[in-house]
């Protein structure tokens, strides 16, 4: 079952990065009773996140992860606390798998 911050940051980066790959994975229960988790606004708090997209194309990784914590800058704002990310290009990705 997926969240009210899941579907947010599923539709804005789909729509920011117009991903060949988007895979979210809510780990948030790992992180039950850890400091500033117990008073977050939302169960949904930890997540890692793929993306494969040519978006990607020529930014080095902080400029990457720094695009992606812009687009979801709203749910830091409410409760997200932390992100586990893999940016990758098509090109970077097929060559990794």
């Amino acid at each position: 079952m997926t969240g009210p911050l899941y579907t947010a940051m599923e539709s804005k980066l789909t729509a920011a990065f117009k991903p060949s790959k988007l895979v979210i994975v809510d780990e948030s229960n790992q992180h039950a009773g850890h400091a500033g988790v117990a008073d977050a606004p939302s169960p949904e708090t930890h997540f890692n996140i793929t993306i494969v997209s040519d978006e990607f194309k020529g930014k080095i990784s902080v400029q990457r992860h720094r695009s992606v914590y812009k687009v979801l800058d709203d749910e830091f704002k409410k409760g997200l606390h932390a992100l586990s990310l893999k940016t990758l290009t098509m090109e970077e990705f097929q060559k990794a798998n």
